[in-house]
């Protein structure tokens, strides 16, 4: 009976690793560490969702430059999600520390 168990394990392997591929694709994190986010500079699809999270001591809010999404303050561990749905590009910086600047590029 062990036998007949590893060709329906590879069945299963084979139909759900696409769709795992597919998910680990679609998020992507952005640390907030030292006065910096990382990477700074990001290029992704459609439909991605983007978290940001905050490893520095003190806050930081994540802020579009037109306003398509803000966060709240994140204190330490905090976290802020966006999904984007749209192609362009998304020029982003931390109200509380506006030296602080970060791009991100949807294309198809």
């Amino acid at each position: 009976m062990a036998w007949m168990a590893s060709p329906v394990l590879v069945g299963l392997l084979l139909v759900a690793a696409p769709q795992l591929a597919a998910a680990a694709t679609s998020e992507v994190t952005v640390k907030i560490a030292n006065f910096t986010f990382s990477p700074a500079d990001l290029t992704i699809t459609p439909g991605t969702t983007v978290t940001w999270v905050n490893n520095d001591d003190i806050p930081h809010a994540v802020v579009e430059t037109e306003k398509t999404f803000r966060s709240k303050a994140l204190d330490t561990d905090d976290k802020f999600s966006f999904t984007f749905t749209n192609p362009g590009e998304f020029s982003y910086f931390c109200s509380l520390h506006p030296h602080m600047t970060g791009k991100i590029t949807v294309k198809k």
